[in-house]
């Protein structure tokens, strides 16, 4: 009876667990590289009498061959748009579209594979045999599951029962559930959520071969900035609910360069340059919010002056300071 009762509850809850990726049709469609697989536009959830907004006006696109990241604080409202994106939670407002096709609440996601809240698994069945209650849950062949378990290196544990699976484990296990029907769109909240340095990486390898043909795309958020920078093509970057910004990576960082310089008078030279360009001492240099085609201006007028340059060399922000750079600005506004 107990067995037969979390069957029935994984029934019931199976778009809140590991996969909600359905049987793909024959002869469907295959979307080409570029073309916008998830579209969203406006999309906002308010609770209660209260009218407390969780998201509001949320718009983005997702397309084919990318990873998209996701980026928020916590209860930013990452995890409600990620529900109401798989039709676990009905939006207040606002238009879904996968594929080219509306999409609402309650049909069957065809395409989309996701991983939420670390998937839900039996405890007492090992993770082949999970994924194997599962293909036949959901109606489909396991001719999938060796090669996934390989995947996501499981083969090794692939017999022990789950209730003895490390969270980084767990995690593997529930992307390869994921995957279990080869979908178009794969949804991850927290990936590398409980993988150490090694399984970071190798996710991050597993992600990156997913869009390599151009075909798939990765919709995947995560507070680990770091690895997003090195992971993802575009973010969108969610701050009290409301979509502040979307952009490339490669967007971000680049939108303030400065230089870091060393030269004596350290003082001196801070008050040369702040004339022209924002300037601070950090540390034993000087940073300079100027551009690289700015540096020969620089540095003639800090030698004009008599000042001794000792170096100079273009800085770049990582993802985690422009994030906080952005949100702190946003929370400064407000």
């Amino acid at each position: 009876m107990k067995a037969r009762g979390v069957l029935w509850r994984l029934r019931s809850r199976r778009m809140t667990a590991h996969s909600i990726a359905l049987s793909r049709e024959r002869g469907e469609l295959q979307i080409g590289e570029g073309a916008a697989v998830l579209e969203v536009a406006g999309l906002s959830k308010t609770y209660g009498r209260g009218g407390v907004r969780a998201v509001q006006d949320v718009s983005l696109t997702v397309r084919a061959g990318e990873v998209y990241g996701f980026l928020g604080a916590n209860g930013a409202g990452k995890s409600t748009t990620i529900r109401m994106l798989l039709g676990l939670i009905t939006p207040t407002s606002g238009a879904i579209r996968l594929f080219g096709e509306d999409f609402h609440i309650g049909q069957p996601l065809r395409r989309v594979g996701s991983l939420v809240d670390g998937g839900a698994f039996y405890p007492f069945l090992s993770g082949r045999r999970n994924l194997e209650v599962l293909a036949r849950t959901e109606g489909q062949n396991d001719d999938r599951i060796e090669g996934l378990l390989a995947q996501v290196g499981l083969t090794r544990d692939a017999h022990r029962k789950v209730k003895g699976y490390s969270t980084g484990m767990r995690q593997r296990l529930g992307v390869a559930a994921a995957l279990l029907n080869n979908p178009d769109l794969i949804i991850l909240d927290e990936p590398a959520n409980g993988l150490d340095a090694a399984g970071i990486q190798e996710m991050r390898a597993l992600i990156r071969g997913l869009v390599a043909d151009g075909t798939k795309s990765v919709f995947l958020s995560s507070h680990l900035l770091n690895e997003v920078q090195q992971l993802c093509d575009r973010v969108a970057i969610i701050d009290r609910g409301m979509l502040i910004r979307e952009a490339t990576v490669t967007e971000l960082l680049h939108e303030e360069t400065s230089l870091r310089i060393v030269a004596t008078p350290q003082e001196q030279a801070q008050t040369v340059l702040s004339a022209s360009w924002p300037c601070e001492i950090a540390g034993q240099g000087l940073l300079v919010r100027a551009e690289a085609k700015d540096a020969p201006d620089i540095l003639r007028r800090l030698v004009a002056a008599q000042i001794e340059v000792f170096s100079m060399a273009p800085t770049q922000r990582s993802l985690e300071e422009v994030f906080l750079a952005i949100t702190n600005k946003e929370a400064a506004d407000a």
